[in-house]
């Protein structure tokens, strides 16, 4: 009979086998259940007999405890950003200098998809797993090791053991795995992540494994970093034995002895890569050999025997069929389209956004149209234009109704032409909705199980119609709503009870106050600190720093109409924080003060998540805003960064890169 000992190693090889069948060849030999099956089966054997467990055993991959901040790791050596091309005669241009730098010798280029996530740096010591860390601004990075460790195509052990092995990648998320966290996080009553690449930094960043284990993050490996013992001379090299060693590297991954045929291969992507199950937003050409590598060199900013070639982003061709309104939090009136489904990015696109009144009429959009769709940022469809040549005179120009379609009350256009809004206020069921959406999302009250499912119930129902109903619904009330058990139902009373305690910040966050988002909102809070003290303020007064007279007066007509004068009223007797804890000094955050500085954020970014970004700037006493004026102070620019990059290249606004931003407060 075999030992204890020998138990626990024959499963951990068994369960390692069929980790790597299943994350890496994507070949499952067993199912999902008989996986578990063995994985409980090992953690119940190193329970009893911990003296056997090691940090190797893939019983370590459900997480740990959660960590209170990140260290920073100093790269051993940096990870290099590489240049961006957009055309084939770029192309041309990088291998001509290429082969002048290299003196006329044979070149041979690897090309790989470029994977739309986030590099990353594994470390092994002794063929052992020990740190794990983001590319942060090239120099250092954030140790992420804790999240890392649940990653099932992470090896936490080498079947060899140099004495110092890197291996460099992307973690990405799959389309799948991300329209399932989004049903997730809508569920929750979160809004829904904007793409993959932003999520899965952002999931990076949790303090929590066991919530970033949850969102099914992969690892691609697609290069070596310094190593020794380990002997490589060619980029094809290093992927066969990053691959003997049990990493996932992209089968899609071909070499080529001319530029020509790098421009063609790189071409015939341009469409089949929406075939994938994970996104790419281009192609990476290498050279081949590692001693050309070393002629060729680097420039302070990047290595001059790569490039990364980037597709265009991709427009479709289709009929506008009719336009849905959509009732907002505030009342605004928002046209969607409905289209003829077109294929676009991988997906079939069958409605997109016309932003607003004001977008129709000056482009001159109507029923009928064959319109541009694009996808902005290849995640949100969005018209681009009509085709007015293409007119055959039974299009119709598109009138906004007159009365809201959700309660029939009447609606007002604002004094600018832009936006129409319902005036039916909260007797509005649409509205009504939104508000409490708004108001249950994790950036404002944070309502653990309050989701839009719930939401739309309570309404329909008529057991809420106000913020303040939240706060008396009963258990056997919620416990009576469709799909929803008592424990269900506990868990949402308890999630609405524990925003009681949130502060002022994230009420006024979530009280739909007109042009009061999260940084207003944290603006205000610090400033004035009780929530009575803001309600008696002055238009005047409240023209504090990143508040103008237009906001100001909004947000005193808020504070001086009567029934929002009852809610708060309300709300306080149902036992609410309505006062602010007061922000940390400079000093308290690392010296770093940003007081008077506003920074807008824009493009798609690769470390941060918006909101992210956005709190820490507010955190750091700055301000951030969602327009470039002359009062900008810092534009944070993203890839594929637009207008607004050039409007603060037209005033002369200081532009910053997400690297610069974390240099800039001390990260």
């Amino acid at each position: 009979m075999p030992t204890v000992e020998k138990q626990i190693h024959d499963l951990r090889k068994l369960i390692d086998h069929h980790n790597h069948l299943y994350y890496v060849d994507a070949k499952p030999e067993i199912s999902d259940r008989d996986f578990d099956r063995l994985l409980e089966e090992l953690k119940s054997l190193e329970a009893k007999h911990p003296e056997f467990l090691t940090p190797d055993s893939p019983s370590q991959r459900v997480g740990g405890k959660p960590i209170d901040g990140f260290a920073s790791v100093r790269h051993r050596e940096p990870m290099l950003s590489i240049d961006n091309s957009y055309s084939a005669e770029d192309l041309r241009d990088f291998d001509k200098r290429v082969r002048k730098l290299l003196g006329g010798e044979s070149v041979t280029y690897v090309v790989e998809l470029k994977i739309d996530g986030v590099a990353m740096s594994l470390t092994y010591l002794d063929g052992v797993f020990t740190v794990g860390a983001t590319r942060g601004d090239g120099e250092q990075g954030d140790d992420v090791t804790h999240n890392l460790k649940t990653f099932h195509d992470v090896p936490l052990k080498l079947p060899e053991s140099p004495a110092h092995f890197e291996a460099r990648g992307e973690i990405y998320m799959t389309r799948a795995d991300f329209a399932a966290n989004n049903r997730r996080r809508i569920a929750e009553g979160d809004e829904p992540a904007a793409n993959p690449r932003n999520f899965a930094a952002g999931s990076l960043k949790l303090f929590d494994p066991k919530e970033c284990r949850k969102r099914r993050l992969r690892f691609f490996a697609y290069a070596l970093g310094p190593c020794e013992g380990v002997e490589v001379k060619t980029h094809l090299e290093s992927l066969d034995l990053l691959r003997r060693f049990g990493f996932s590297v992209s089968p899609n991954i071909v070499s080529f002895d001319t530029i020509d045929a790098v421009i063609d291969y790189c071409n015939s992507w341009a469409t089949k890569r929406h075939d994938l199950p994970y996104e790419t937003d281009g192609m990476v050409i290498k050279v081949n050999d590692f001693a050309q590598r070393k002629k060729l060199g680097v420039t302070s900013k990047s290595p001059r025997w790569v490039v990364a070639y980037k597709f265009a982003a991709e427009q479709g061709i289709t009929k506008l069929v009719s336009i849905d309104i959509q009732v907002g939090k505030l009342g605004t009136l928002t046209p969607v389209a409905n289209l003829e489904p077109v294929k676009l990015a991988g997906t079939t696109v069958r409605r997109a956004s016309l932003h607003n009144a004001d977008f129709i009429e000056t482009k001159d959009i109507r029923v009928g149209d064959t319109v541009v769709v694009e996808k902005a940022g290849e995640i949100i469809p969005y018209v681009v234009r009509s085709e007015p040549e293409a007119r055959t005179g039974s299009e119709k120009i598109f009138q906004f109704p007159k009365t809201c379609p959700s309660c029939s009350s009447p609606v007002d256009r604002d004094k600018n032409g832009t936006f129409y809004r319902c005036t039916g206020g909260r007797k509005c069921t649409a509205q009504v909705k939104e508000v409490l959406r708004a108001y249950a999302r994790r950036s404002a009250m944070d309502i653990e199980g309050l989701g839009e499912k719930i939401i739309e119930q309570l309404v329909d129902a008529r057991l809420v119609s106000s913020i303040q109903d939240l706060y008396r619904l009963t258990l056997d009330q919620l416990a009576g709503l469709d799909r929803m058990g008592k424990k269900s139902a506990q868990n949402v009373l308890d999630g609405i009870a524990a925003s009681k305690d949130r502060g002022l910040a994230r009420l006024l966050a979530g009280l739909a106050i007109l042009h009061v988002g999260d940084s207003v909102a944290d603006l205000l809070a610090n400033e004035f600190g009780r929530m009575d003290a803001l309600m008696q303020a002055t238009e005047e007064r409240l023209q504090i720093q990143g508040i103008g007279p237009i906001m100001a007066q909004a947000i005193h007509e808020f504070f001086h109409t009567e029934h929002n004068i009852a809610m708060i009223d309300e709300l306080r007797n149902l036992g609410l924080k309505l006062t602010q804890d007061k922000r940390p000094s400079p000093a308290q955050v690392g010296g770093v003060d940003l007081t008077g500085k506003a920074f807008v954020v824009t493009g798609t970014l690769a470390k941060y998540q918006r909101e992210e970004i956005e709190a820490l700037i507010r955190q750091f006493g700055g301000k951030a805003s969602g327009s470039v004026s002359k009062n900008t102070s810092y534009l944070i620019a993203g890839d594929k960064a637009g207008s607004k990059l050039d409007k603060a290249k037209q005033l002369g606004v200081a532009v910053l890169t997400e690297d610069e931003f974390d240099k800039l407060i001390g990260r």
